[in-house]
């Protein structure tokens, strides 16, 4: 049950229903975060392969040129967008409104529950968009498909160290379903999912991005907690959406002078057994 709560909750997949208040499904869901990441990110490696095989029959024989790159770039950020049903942006930009537009906890929590969007909101969310985007299109291809895979795994496990860390102070707003179990095996879990699936992706360099990945989540929600007292469900969109993009970064830093830096270690184990 908690699977297919997440599935429907963080994707557009008709898994389940995202607002769903049976609570036995959604207070079980959270352990499976980084699991529905992965299922995530595997759609969008194959995007962005499907992409690459395009271009290579329109264009034989030559490198991807730039604007291609950035063509695919924009198109696999959206794609992100879509297949999250902007869940994550939408608390990413509420929480650039309440954390930068807002005058203390009370009314940083007011603005929080508010439809409205403010310009915060709207600069943030074309920063961000921006970065993911010139991130993807710098990203090499040996590295690119492995790195997508993981980066929205990576993002769902630091949600996970988040609510553990931080108390939430958003009442009995939609991301206090997902706290009624509050054991920490689910935590466990998911966290287990996204180390294995790190080493097995991208090799030992999954350890600096899982670090990175933490380092970024407890700021976030460090600095939510110092503005607000506490975090929300909004803030935990906000993580997500912030370290997918540190972690795009990262990976497009460390792959500008080896290309393969990042590419599965079985993929070159079986090329080199091959040889």
């Amino acid at each position: 049950m908690g699977l297919w709560s997440a599935i429907g909750f963080l994707t557009i997949l008709p898994a389940g229903s995202r607002r769903t208040s049976q609570g036995a499904g959604l207070a079980s869901a959270r352990g499976w975060f980084p699991a529905v990441g992965l299922l995530i990110g595997t759609a969008l490696a194959v995007l962005e392969v499907s992409f690459r095989w395009i271009h290579t029959l329109v264009s034989p024989g030559g490198p991807m040129a730039a604007t291609a790159q950035v063509l695919l770039g924009a198109v696999v950020a959206t794609a992100l967008v879509i297949m999250t049903r902007a869940l994550h942006l939408d608390g990413f930009m509420d929480t650039c409104d309440a954390l930068l537009g807002g005058t203390n906890p009370g009314h940083r929590r007011r603005i929080l529950k508010d439809p409205h969007v403010g310009a915060f909101a709207v600069a943030g969310a074309g920063c961000l968009i921006l970065t993911k985007t010139a991130a993807i299109s710098a990203l090499p291809w040996q590295s690119r498909p492995w790195t997508l895979i993981l980066v929205p795994c990576l993002s769902r496990g630091a949600m996970l160290l988040v609510m553990e860390w931080f108390p939430y102070v958003g009442g009995d707003g939609l991301g206090s379903r997902f706290l009624r179990n509050r054991g920490r095996g689910q935590m466990v879990f998911g966290l287990t999912v996204t180390g294995v699936a790190g080493l097995v992706l991208v090799g030992p360099w999954s350890l600096a991005m899982l670090a990175l990945a933490a380092m970024v989540g407890w700021s976030v929600g460090a600095w939510a907690t110092r503005l607000m007292g506490g975090v929300t469900g909004d803030v935990y969109g906000a993580v997500n959406e912030v370290v997918e993009a540190a972690a795009l970064l990262f990976a497009a830093l460390v792959t500008a002078r080896t290309p393969a830096a990042l590419a599965t270690p079985l993929l070159m184990f079986s090329q080199s057994g091959a040889s």
